[in-house]
């Protein structure tokens, strides 16, 4: 068992596919910076993945202007040349609407030739108006709104895997019968449509709430990781890192959450071959 542990770590350890940029924001540093970073961490696979442009600029105060989209992509290129030794791969954070499929498809994946998109549902609808997925789910019907909402986004079949699934565990602070739901219809969902899941290590390290339960990580919140055992759904592990420094962030812990519980780890090797 011990050697499994090993080799399951080493392999996350050497792979990220969760990044982000100064573009969005609220995060420091450029992409030759996280290249720098890898580098002196012995990551072999760095995926960059800020925080989509949008074309109509929506929700700018989390992301990159579309203004910015050419120099992020220049910014991604500049530093595979600069470090042919590392795998850099061109990815992007996206929230979906039915009104940005062309452009992801079109423009991220077509004309800019992204390696990969992933999914962040950070804000989801809910009569007639967007909220925040990190603060609007306290009640029932906002957590099943955000729940259906997230599985209309994974079924575009755009996405290499789903950021922080479990996100609701910011607001939504006691596991009951609704979470439990909404944890079996994304998982069901994600066992469905073959797309894999994130243990996210950022909020596994930096997101540490009280609850009436007690003090635990907002996300990954155990109890969703623990239903995914009764599911044929894959599993990768990311530091979300928002900061060079942090591109290990989490990864250690999250592995020893896929050990502990037998979840199967995702194969992602494919973004590299696109």
């Amino acid at each position: 068992m011990r050697d499994i542990r090993i080799s399951r770590l080493e392999v996350s350890r050497l792979k990220n596919y969760h990044t982000h940029t100064f573009r969005c924001k609220h995060a420091e540093g450029d992409a030759i910076d996280y290249a720098q970073g890898a580098l002196r961490k012995g990551i072999t696979v760095l995926g960059m993945t800020d925080h989509t442009a949008l074309p109509d600029d929506r929700w700018l105060g989390m992301r990159m202007a579309y203004s910015e989209l050419s120099s992020y992509v220049e910014a991604i290129e500049r530093a595979q040349t600069y470090y042919p030794e590392l795998t850099i791969l061109k990815g992007m954070e996206c929230e979906w609407s039915q009104d940005y499929q062309q452009f992801f498809v079109d423009v991220l994946l077509g004309e800019y030739n992204f390696d990969y998109l992933i999914l962040g549902c950070h804000f989801f609808p809910y009569q007639g108006s967007f909220l925040s997925s990190h603060s609007g789910l306290y009640n029932e019907k906002r957590l099943v709104a955000y729940t259906d909402y997230l599985i209309k986004s994974m079924e575009s079949k755009l996405f290499a895997f789903v950021a922080h699934p479990d996100l609701f565990g910011l607001s939504y602070l006691t596991w009951d019968a609704n979470t439990e739901a909404a944890a079996r219809d994304i998982l069901s969902a994600a066992q469905e449509l073959q797309i894999p899941l994130e243990i996210n290590g950022y909020g596994l390290m930096r997101k540490i709430i009280e609850t009436p339960e007690g003090s635990r990580s907002a996300y990954p919140w155990l109890n969703f990781w623990e239903i995914a055992r009764d599911y044929a759904v894959t599993v990768v592990v990311n530091s979300d890192a928002h900061h060079p420094r942090d591109l290990d962030l989490g990864l250690r812990e999250g592995l020893e959450i896929v050990e502990t519980l037998g979840l199967q780890l995702a194969d992602l090797e494919h973004l590299q071959r696109r």
